[in-house]
């Protein structure tokens, strides 16, 4: 029965072999973790910069930027005083104010901030302030609030601490807000720090818990599940460590391309990452142990055994990771930046984790032989418990009723895909994108009680000098507009004669407060009808600032979502259509998880909308959640039909996906629900776009592995029998 027990491979040279694999790696992770320990040093979250040079924001960026050097090269954190007012209170607010920036940059509890060294530095914050502007203080109509506003340079604030390590932005505001507790105590205020530095400086915090809670947790849901489905106290380590290597691999590689900006990182992309590869390397790695146990109880060496079980795995393992490679890639015809970034990040973490788990994970499974196994050692002519455990009886009962599993799977699929046209994807503020509620965001809300919506931050527009007065005049019939006002020559001054407006190559620059929060649904649908309406009176008249921003962002990503997910759906089909050598099996394949993918996001609108009771979600979530979700929900059906093709050369089709479904039933829906736990530790970061988007690929994974490519699948091709290949030979197959 058992005639593979005379070993191919004897000597000591594999052994060999596989110690000086695992030394290169090591080797390897010696240069590469300390890189990925900097990888936050390199984020870029300036949405800005996230444009195409030809969109309308960008351009006007541009023509504002020649009315002042620091006109782009600013982030104002807005300071929020509320209380009753008195003359006293503004008098002292304003002497505050001017103060504030002799004082010494310093920690959350006021201790002066450390150099690398750990030696204490004094830094003025002045010399985060541009310089020269005017910092004052003014009260608010009600007399229930003070408003101070902090120009703060981009250049400077981005650049890193003394440490070296962290990023100056969060430091400066978090030294604005101690000094602000301070004087708001004293005079009994409640303070709150928000503006566009406030909110990025609480992005960065969020974002920042990215090397440290969410490896930490992912690290550890992934052992947990590794423990369960090995039930081993050995086992899960080696590829838990395989895939961390080959994280600190990727991780070290986008460090050195983010350094040289080859290309963008940002927080949210730096967060996907760690969850995409060691989720990716995870499922490799349970598909590689799984078929090595599988040929352990046929061959009596563990060589003999590695050798088949990684000629088996190598063509599923490197088409699933190409799939998703290529989608990813496929980012990179997007219009905006991060997502251009994600692409490549992705791309460079699945190849990583393909490399490290058909390398290093090898080697060390034959290093440390069978008993890694323990207890349950698979012996060479044992019993292989999967051909007789809940797999099989799933698996034949599939093959008696294949009907009635298809029709019932696709009818659960298709209710859920009829509710995706209810999921809200038009956006979200800045208040409503984070899931806690941080000082930024109820500072927001204070402001919006006290001060027009726009304060601090408004929409700008560049126009010829002549239009000035007629643009003015009509902005001002818009009810969303609070005030219009040109930029003048010179700082204003309390008390003295307002300056003349300036004006550059025969331009000026309108400042236009909305009433609604510059970054709100309702500023951000105001930006189409502003341009409308004054462009009316020159075509070359440009509509800029931050609400303009996000409109232009959420324009492109509708564009990028109607021109990717189609290229990406194509190439997912040639690459389905070459390994399985099968037109029908790989359109057959595809729509499953095309239908799967909007039977997700039928899920997601009734979750988000009546559970979480989000506002909303971002324009790119469905063309994220499309990447992954198709990209790897594709990969189950390729690990599942690459063996079916296998075993149908063997029995035929019907009996090959019996075989199939019973062998790789418990490692596909092991690997599903790392995944799937993996993106669902996202929802640990303070951001409603990553906690959407780890329940969506969480539920879609699930959805696929339980039901798509456990009932539905296996299923049709009982239904369809030895026709899915065609129109390859194999179709000819006994039945």
């Amino acid at each position: 029965m058992f005639s593979k027990k005379t070993s191919s491979i004897k000597g000591r040279k594999p052994l060999w072999l596989a110690i000086v694999v695992v030394i290169v790696w090591m080797s390897i992770s010696g240069v590469t973790g300390p890189l990925f320990g900097k990888l936050s040093s390199v984020q870029e979250n300036n949405n800005s910069s996230f444009l195409p040079p030809e969109s309308e924001a960008t351009r006007a960026a541009t023509a504002i930027a020649k009315f002042s050097d620091s006109a782009n090269d600013q982030i104002p954190a807005l300071v929020l005083f509320t209380g009753d007012v008195t003359v006293e209170h503004i008098a002292s607010a304003q002497v505050f104010t001017q103060s504030l920036g002799a004082k010494m940059l310093v920690d959350s509890d006021g201790q002066l901030i450390k150099d690398k060294s750990g030696k204490e530095v004094s830094i003025p914050l002045s010399n985060y302030f541009i310089k020269g502007a005017e910092i004052t203080s003014f009260p608010a109509p009600d007399g229930k609030a003070i408003l101070a506003s902090f120009p703060i340079s981009v250049q400077v604030a981005t650049e890193l601490l003394p440490n070296e390590k962290d990023p100056a932005l969060p430091g400066i505001v978090e030294s604005i807000r101690y000094y602000a507790n301070d004087y708001a105590k004293a005079n009994g205020f409640v303070t709150h720090t928000t503006g566009f530095a406030g909110i990025l400086a609480d992005l960065f915090g969020a974002f920042g818990s990215i090397d440290s809670a969410l490896l930490l947790t992912t690290g550890g849901v992934v052992a947990i599940i590794l423990i369960i489905v090995y039930r081993s106290p050995f086992l899960w380590i080696l590829p838990l460590m395989s895939a961390g290597l080959a994280l600190t691999l990727s991780g070290g590689v986008i460090y050195i391309l983010a350094k040289n900006n080859v290309i963008t990182l940002d927080g949210q992309s730096q967060g996907i990452l760690s969850v995409l590869v060691l989720g990716a390397a995870t499922d490799y790695a349970l598909l590689l142990i799984a078929r090595y146990r599988e040929e352990l109880h046929l061959h009596e060496s563990r060589y003999d055994a590695m050798k088949v079980a990684w000629r088996g795995v190598v063509e599923p393992i490197v088409a699933s990771g190409s799939t998703v490679t290529i989608g990813l890639l496929v980012l990179l015809l997007s219009e905006l930046n991060n997502n251009r970034g994600l692409g490549p990040i992705g791309a460079i973490g699945i190849v990583c984790s393909m490399i490290t788990i058909l390398t290093l994970l090898p080697a060390l499974l034959v290093i440390f032989g069978r008993w890694i196994f323990w207890p349950k050692v698979a012996r060479f002519g044992g019993a292989d418990e999967k051909l007789t455990g809940a797999w099989a009886k799933v698996a034949a009962a599939t093959a008696r009723h294949p009907r009635k599993y298809w029709i019932v799977a696709s009818s659960i699929l298709i209710i859920l895909a009829g509710l995706s046209s209810t999921l809200n994807a038009t956006g979200l503020s800045t208040i409503d994108s984070f899931t806690n509620r941080t000082d930024s965001v109820v500072g927001q809300e204070e402001l919006l009680k006290h001060f027009p919506g726009g304060q601090g931050q408004p929409t700008q527009i560049v126009l010829k000098q002549e239009l000035a007065t007629a643009a003015i005049a009509q902005l001002k019939q818009n009810e969303g507009v609070d005030s219009v006002s040109p930029m003048v020559d010179g700082f204003v001054v309390q008390g003295q004669p307002l300056p003349p407006i300036k004006v550059v190559d025969g331009n000026v620059l309108l400042n236009v407060i909305l009433k609604y929060a510059p970054d709100s649904k309702e500023a951000i649908a105001m930006i189409p009808g502003l341009r409308t309406d004054i462009e009316k009176l020159d075509p070359t008249i440009l509509v800029g600032g931050s609400t303009s921003v996000s409109y232009d962002i959420n324009q492109a990503s509708k564009r990028d979502r109607n021109l990717i997910i189609p290229i990406v759906l194509f190439i997912i089909a040639i690459i389905l259509g070459l390994l399985l050598r099968s037109i029908y099996a790989a359109v057959l394949l595809l729509a499953t998880v095309v239908i799967s993918f909007f039977a997700t996001l039928g899920a997601c609108a009734v979750i988000f909308n009546h559970i979480f009771h989000f506002k909303g979600a971002d324009p790119s979530f469905p063309l994220f959640a499309f990447i992954f979700l198709v990209a790897l929900g594709i990969d189950y059906n390729i690990f599942l039909m690459t063996r079916v093709r296998e075993e149908t050369q063997k029995m035929g089709t019907r009996a090959g996906m019996t075989k199939a479904l019973t062998v790789t039933g418990g490692v596909i829906t092991s690997a599903g629900i790392v995944l799937a736990a993996t993106f669902a530790v996202l929802g640990i970061l303070p951001l409603v776009f990553l906690a959407e988007l780890g329940f969506a690929v969480g539920f879609g994974v699930l959805l696929d592995t339980m039901l798509v490519r456990s009932i539905l699948v296996p299923a049709l091709v009982h239904e369809i029998g030895p026709k899915v290949w065609w129109p390859s030979k194999l179709q000819f197959h006994a039945k």
